[in-house]
């Protein structure tokens, strides 16, 4: 029981430690798979608290072969073909191009640098093309840098998995097989077969899903569990076939998935992004916990020769030549070229096969692990901490989205939209109406024609360049959809609804009201005739918060507060921002605006003094 206890308490640790890694890096900017490293390494060698092998025994290589299975499908799931219109040729050249290289430099690398057999360094160099989701994806989530460069990347890293397992399942066969037939074509040829049997299976399941759902085969309550069960089993009957095919099949299949139409399609890809979420969070503690000191040990200092040409030689020279004759730009090719850290999926591999090898007597296998090791670590600090800096330097950095989305055009959000621009804020006005666009075309505001929905989910609006969203449209339930749509995407306290009248006030599940009062948009079109209009206040410290709230009039508010550091926080029913000196108050305000009021008791003091002062003298006079 003692043991079982103790086990319990370690799982919830590595799931505690995962996640709370990850929102670390939320909360500091910091490249989350970097803080992952970290914690599993303190938690697994230094601390001694975790030891998967110990701890989960035989079902530690299911157990993280199953989880990278699930995290490549989820990858695959966001491979949408749509994404190829402006890097299908690069994605083509670094799949098929740039692949091959990588190979050849990291194999010679491995042998001339790490001083390798030929054997050994050729399964070397075929694992390390891969990337890999589990290490791309976090850290593209922390980077706003042109779509093309992360589509470039997320493609590259999810189709690049499989075909580097697939590479060292070809070397180790040739390795180890003793037969008369041990020729290159041979082996090759059963490991292509395999993998179009695998790819087969994947299609087969991804086509039965997407005919099942739509017709109502299986209950809503199910689809979720039916298709994860669905992924794990296609990925076993593969690898049953051939050892690693399994990654093509779930590849595949999360592939066509994501390329047809299916009911319940958003939760499903939100269940399965929470899940591999986690599932990273949980693998990336458990393989980082497993570097023990005997292997630090095995690390020689020539490692440290291939390490430089992996970073500096292998990786730029590989991609620079792939994209060499393609349009994309040179400074995103540079950034391409330095971007490539190594995940999950190259240590668990190389693992694998060391032990094999390892056991097989190749002299020098036991060199692998803690050479994955040392990639991984390098890779992950490397760039995982320069990315944003090699962005920024060359110049394809796109900032921290500070604009503004306004869904619904109207004389109330053109007049917001006029306001947030004077503030040197972006703003985007959508709307699937041409005719209400128009005003807000003739107020020289960017507009945005089609369904904010639509638009977003299609890639046509890239979300990453607002802090938040405005639902403002004159139909209630499309303000909560929106909200409740997008809300997983940029989080729901960035978006901000209407309340189209008084009965749809209610704030559970369909995000935050705006304004402090909940105004509902009847009512602030009404006060837009009356020539309400929207002020800005700067707040000082001769003219403190507490002033700024003296000065409104009757149903006059606060509706945003700009800070100095550009954030833009809302004002709603459940919102009420801090205001501060240096801040910028942005109000809903009666015709006369708190200025005007302000100069009007200004001078009315003026002239009272004045009063009071030619009656004294008045007094003096007469008295005299």
């Amino acid at each position: 029981m003692e043991l079982v206890d103790s086990l319990m308490v370690k799982i919830a640790l590595i799931g505690l430690l995962g996640i709370g890694a990850q929102w670390i890096a939320w909360r500091t900017g910091r490249p989350a798979i970097a803080l992952m490293l970290i914690v599993g390494i303190l938690a697994g060698p230094v601390l001694g608290i975790i030891d998967p092998e110990r701890d989960f025994g035989a079902l530690q290589e299911p157990i993280i072969k199953l989880a990278v299975a699930v995290i490549l499908f989820e990858g695959g799931l966001s491979l949408n073909f749509r994404e190829l219109r402006q890097a299908g040729g690069a994605v083509t050249a670094m799949i098929f191009i740039a692949g091959p290289i990588a190979w050849v430099l990291g194999t010679g690398a491995a042998h001339y640098g790490a001083g390798l057999s030929w054997e050994i360094s050729a399964l070397l160099g075929g694992i390390m093309i891969v990337t890999g989701p589990t290490v791309v994806g976090p850290m593209l989530r922390t980077l706003r840098v042109p779509s093309r460069v992360r589509n470039i990347l997320k493609w590259e890293g999810i189709v690049n998995d499989p075909i580097g397992a697939l590479l060292a399942v070809g070397i180790y066969a040739y390795i180890t097989y003793e037969g008369p037939d041990a020729n290159i074509a041979v082996i090759s040829m059963d490991v292509l077969a395999a993998s179009f049997i695998a790819g087969l299976i994947g299609a087969g399941l991804g086509f039965a899903v997407t005919w099942l759902f739509p017709r109502g085969k299986v209950p809503e309550y199910l689809k979720a569990p039916f298709l994860l069960v669905t992924v794990i089993a296609g990925f076993v009957i593969a690898d049953l076939i051939k050892h690693e095919t399994g990654l093509i099949t779930v590849t595949v299949m999360g592939i066509v998935m994501a390329n047809r139409q299916i009911y319940s399609s958003q939760a499903l890809y939100r269940f399965k992004e929470d899940l591999a979420v986690l599932l990273i969070s949980g693998v990336f503690i458990i393989l980082s916990a497993t570097l023990d000191w005997e292997t630090v040990q095995q690390f020689r200092p020539q490692f440290i020769i291939f390490l430089i040409l992996l970073l500096f030689v292998v990786r730029p020279l590989s991609v620079l030549l792939a994209l060499f004759f393609s349009s994309v730009p040179w400074r995103e090719r540079l950034f391409i070229a330095w971007i490539a850290p190594r995940g999950i999926v190259a240590v668990a591999i190389t693992g694998l096969f060391a032990i094999r090898l390892v056991d097989y007597g190749l002299p020098g296998a036991e060199a692998l692990v803690p050479l994955s090791f040392a990639v991984v670590i390098a890779t992950i600090f490397a760039h995982g901490f320069s990315a944003s800096w090699v962005a920024e330097r060359l110049g394809i950095s796109e900032g921290k989205g500070e604009g503004v989305l306004i869904a619904g055009a109207n004389r109330w959000s053109i007049a917001l939209g006029k306001m947030l621009k004077s503030l040197d804020i972006d703003v985007l006005i959508t709307d699937d109406s041409k005719f209400a666009l128009r005003r807000a075309r003739s107020e020289g505001l960017t507009i945005h024609h089609g369904d904010v929905l639509e638009e977003a989910h299609d890639d046509n609006i890239d979300m990453g360049e607002f802090q938040h969203l405005i639902a403002a449209t004159d139909n209630d339930s499309q303000n909560q959809l929106i909200t409740a749509d997008l809300g997983p995407e940029m989080g729901y306290e960035q978006i901000s609804r209407l309340a189209n009248d008084s009965h749809s006030k209610s704030r559970v599940g369909h995000g935050r009201l705006l304004f402090e009062s909940g105004a509902d948009f009847g009512t602030l079109l009404d006060r837009d005739l009356a020539g309400w209009r929207f002020s800005k206040t700067n707040i000082t410290e001769k003219f403190s918060a507490e002033d700024y709230r003296k000065n409104l009039e009757k149903d006059e508010e606060p509706l945003a507060v700009l800070k100095p550091d550009r954030r833009l926080l809302f004002f709603a029913t459940d919102a009420r921002p801090v205001i501060e000196d240096g801040d910028v108050v942005i109000s809903y305000v009666a015709a006369d605006t708190p200025e005007e009021r302000k100069a009007d008791r200004a001078a009315k003091d003026s002239e009272k003094s004045g009063e009071k002062s030619g009656e004294k003298n008045g007094e003096k006079i007469d008295k005299g």
